[in-house]
């Protein structure tokens, strides 16, 4: 009998398989492009191409397709058979270099914010060759970078690769002028946890707010919520069961590791969990695995909600970003080490991130945003919209040493100050904190606040530049001295340095706590609301000379992506209030006023009297505040800005979701079950077995 384990792999083109199949020359050609020491020549691309093809013709592979991840945050692809017409007229499978490395598509119909005219829709898709082809229901995906006929990137990935490149040569510098020139590249390691939300598909078809926005507009609070906290941890129901068998399985055969899965907070929400993998490459399978989720969901009569907060009152879901610094041999520069040398390097890293998070805290606050996640950042079940480093008590206590200031409280073992005693260190030296934004946990850090339905290339992206600048400066004083001790005496200075200007941004508290909001204001630490007010940071003086500096992004292409970061805040609020005024005036009023007629004739029994009153002052009410929505909603139609349309929705339009909601759930619990037109809180949440 077959075991699924036994198909790992098998939709795969990784590098097991290269090495099998294609001639060893050139195998050998791809592996030193792949550390860019070479181009990849005509020759090798065809022959890998033909492998490919061949490979994926024996699977039942018809089409192959550019798969890359436009500026939308979800991914794009176009198929082209591998059909062609022989001489004779017959038909012939072929598949060339060019086809492999090269593909054209309409770049006229993505977001490119300006860079490029409507009319002029020639764009272009290469092969990241650092990234495997996999095969997806008959198609060959080969993963690639998309970009205008002028060169411009339109694309997610195209500056991730460019950050990753920079963060590899100044962290190879670092390490380099500390002893170990063997290092040559350093990777971004990153593993991500995705949740996600299961409702019945049935029901899911009934609520147009859940089909056109995500998440719910309307609805009360069911009884039951999330206070029991027995759903955490508990067991899987087995029709979800049976759908997370079937996600699994398609993610083994393309080659994801995907390893852990339970049930999460809040009734109906999930997680699965994958392993390590370069942050490209764990990019690519986490968007795998979230078209993986909503499509497989349908086969098992099931919807996945990605949105950050499809359900009032009840927690939402993230998507937690771990990463780590590992060496092309294997060494992770955030593990603390077990020698002196190593404990001075893992200082300096530690260091270098924390004044890169405290320098940079407003791009990682817009990084981790969409407009799904001004619902959670900030509320007691996500980390803060401001910026802080946990490090643990340990790491805290030696680094604010290092910096001259009083340590008032330690470890359960007495933490120990100097540099060579860290060798004694715990690996699990500390709480995990949960309400910190930006978490050490080890030999890693955890981004907490991406939102769920987020494309995690824009993180990695900032966190992968942010740092390498950080480290630049480091490496180029480094390399002013000659002798290793006389490095490592300065590598102690610069830690002494940036702790002292930098340290404000440790805390290990409570991020939820009203106490924290007033003390990260005394310590000059930003608390950026929303998402729309976080965009201008993008295109600011320091954001624009950080990813000039380290060519990862130009002026005019910073511009265009905050333009459609705007687009996307407010089409997402124009839709979302569309469809709350349709629900309204379509369905729920509409309904109470059947039932409101059908017993306005009992108006002397008390019970009814009451209701009927209740009923005529919320219908006035919701009809004052929709005219109101449509009023504001109209007017922001005349803004030419699309800065000052974004927060106008954000501070007139969008309070008044939840002033419409608060009258229409109240509605919802005075009126029939038979008579409210929408599936409750109770029938989305609570059976799914």
């Amino acid at each position: 009998m077959s075991h699924p384990f036994d198909d790992f792999g098998i939709h795969l083109f990784g590098e097991k398989l290269m090495r099998e199949r294609l001639p060893y020359p050139v195998y050998t050609s791809w592996k030193t492009a792949l550390v860019k020491e070479s181009a990849l020549d005509r020759s090798t691309a065809d022959a890998i191409a033909h492998a490919m093809k061949t490979w994926a013709m024996e699977l039942g592979a018809t089409h192959y397709t550019h798969w890359f991840q436009p500026l939308t945050g979800q991914t794009a692809e176009k198929h082209d058979s591998f059909l062609e017409v022989a001489k004779d007229g017959s038909a012939l499978a072929q598949f060339s270099g060019k086809g492999l490395i090269k593909g054209e598509t309409d770049g006229s119909s993505f977001p490119s914010g300006g860079l490029r005219a409507t009319f002029e829709a020639r764009g272009y898709t290469y092969w990241d060759i650092s990234s495997p082809a996999f095969i997806r229901d008959n198609v060959l995906c080969i993963p690639s970078i998309f970009v205008s006929y002028n060169g411009e990137p339109l694309d997610q990935k195209a500056p991730l690769l460019k950050a990753l490149d920079r963060l590899s040569t100044e962290a190879s510098r670092v390490v380099q002028a500390l002893g170990d020139k063997q290092v040559k590249h350093v990777k971004l390691s990153v593993g991500l946890e995705q949740e996600y939300f299961l409702v019945d598909k049935s029901m899911y078809e009934q609520r147009k707010d859940l089909l056109l926005t995500g998440r719910t507009l309307l609805g009360a609070s069911a009884p039951r919520g999330q206070e029991f906290e027995d759903h955490y941890f508990g067991s899987i129901p087995a029709r979800v069961k049976a759908y997370m068998d079937e996600v699994n399985t398609e993610l083994w055969k393309v080659g994801v590791f995907s390893k852990v899965e339970h049930n999460e907070v809040a009734p109906g929400q999930f997680e699965f969990s994958v392993i390590f993998a370069e942050a490209n490459i764990a990019v690519d399978q986490n968007q795998i695995l979230m078209d993986l989720l909503k499509k497989i969901a349908i086969k098992h009569d099931l919807a996945c909600l990605l949105h950050e907060k499809p359900f009032k009152g009840i927690n939402g879901s993230g998507k937690h970003n771990n990463w780590s610094l590992i060496t092309d041999d294997g060494q992770n520069l955030l593990e603390p080490g077990d020698k002196p040398h190593e404990n001075i390097r893992f200082l300096l890293f530690a260091s270098a991130i924390i004044k890169a998070i405290d320098e940079f805290p407003e791009l990682i606050r817009l990084a981790a945003s969409g407009p799904g996640n001004d619902h959670r950042l900030g509320a007691n079940e996500a980390p803060p919209a401001i910026i802080s480093v946990f490090m643990g008590d340990v790491v805290e206590s030696i680094l604010l040493n290092l910096a001259d200031k009083k340590v008032t409280k330690t470890n359960k073992e007495s933490a120990k100050y100097a540099l060579g005693n860290l060798s004694y260190m715990p690996k699990d030296n500390t709480d995990r904190n949960r309400t910190s934004p930006f978490a050490f946990t080890g030999n890693k850090f955890e981004l907490r606040m991406l939102g769920s339905s987020l494309s995690a290339s824009f993180a990695n992206t900032v966190i992968s530049t942010i740092v390498a600048d950080s480290l630049k400066g480091i490496a180029d004083r480094l390399d002013d001295f000659k002798y290793l001790q006389d490095v490592r005496d300065e590598a102690l200075k610069i830690i002494q340095e940036i702790m002292r200007k930098h340290h404000r941004v440790l805390f290990s508290g409570d991020g939820y706590s009203n106490d924290w909001v007033i003390e990260a204001a005394e310590r000059g630490l930003p608390n950026i609301k929303s998402f729309v007010e976080a965009i201008e940071f993008l295109d600011d003086d320091k954001a624009r000379k950080l990813f000039e500096r380290n060519a990862v992004f130009s002026i005019d292409e910073l511009e265009a992506r905050s333009d459609i970061l705007y687009e996307q805040y407010i089409k997402t609020i124009q839709v979302e209030a569309k469809t709350l005024i349709r629900m309204v005036e379509r369905e729920v009023l509409p309904q109470t006023t059947i039932y409101l007629n059908s017993i306005i004739g009992l108006k002397d029994i008390a019970y009814y009297s009451r209701q009927i009153d209740t009923l005529i002052r919320l219908i006035d009410s919701i009809d004052a505040k929709l005219t109101q929505l449509k009023d504001n909603l109209a007017d922001t139609h005349h803004i030419d800005s699309l800065k000052e349309e974004g927060l106008t929705l954000r501070h007139k339009v969008f309070p008044l979701f939840d002033s419409i909601r608060e009258d229409v759930d109240k509605l919802e619990l005075v009126l029939p079950r038979q008579m409210y037109p929408f599936p409750s809180y109770l029938d989305l949440l609570f059976l799914l077995d």
